[in-house]
């Protein structure tokens, strides 16, 4: 049963003037350590800085919560599984929060333009009521 949905879109020339006026404090306080190592990795980071950015957004809006109730952006990983898709790996306040409305996983697409990133976030659980 879906349990909730979420969809986000940023400008990565955003993202990118928040990661050149903040550097390194940015990025701490916005990604995990393995985030910040792969988006580096890549030809364009800014562009995958935007897309994960875009995730966690979408993640929260799956949740039903949004950036409140003591989540943080470290919170919600994107990680890539075996098959190297990406997936969410949830700590913290958000993961206490998909414990409690019963979410087993959540699904995450993700997209970018030069000048956009996209994601999508589909929050799965146990089907409850009759």
């Amino acid at each position: 049963m879906i349990v909730g949905i979420g969809i986000d879109i940023i400008e990565v020339e955003r993202i990118r003037g928040a990661i050149e006026r903040h550097g390194e404090r940015f990025l701490r306080r916005i990604y995990c350590a393995g985030e910040i190592d792969d988006c580096r990795r890549c030809a364009d980071p800014y562009q995958r800085f935007a897309t994960r950015f875009a995730a966690k957004e979408a993640v929260l809006k799956a949740l039903g919560t949004g950036w409140q109730h003591g989540t943080e952006f470290t919170d919600i990983e994107i990680v890539k599984n075996a098959e190297n898709a990406p997936a969410v790996h949830l700590g913290g306040k958000s993961l206490q929060i998909s414990k409690r409305l019963e979410i087993r996983k959540i699904h995450i697409s993700l997209s970018h333009t030069k000048s956009h990133a996209v994601a999508q976030a589909v929050a799965e659980g146990e089907a409850t009521g009759p």
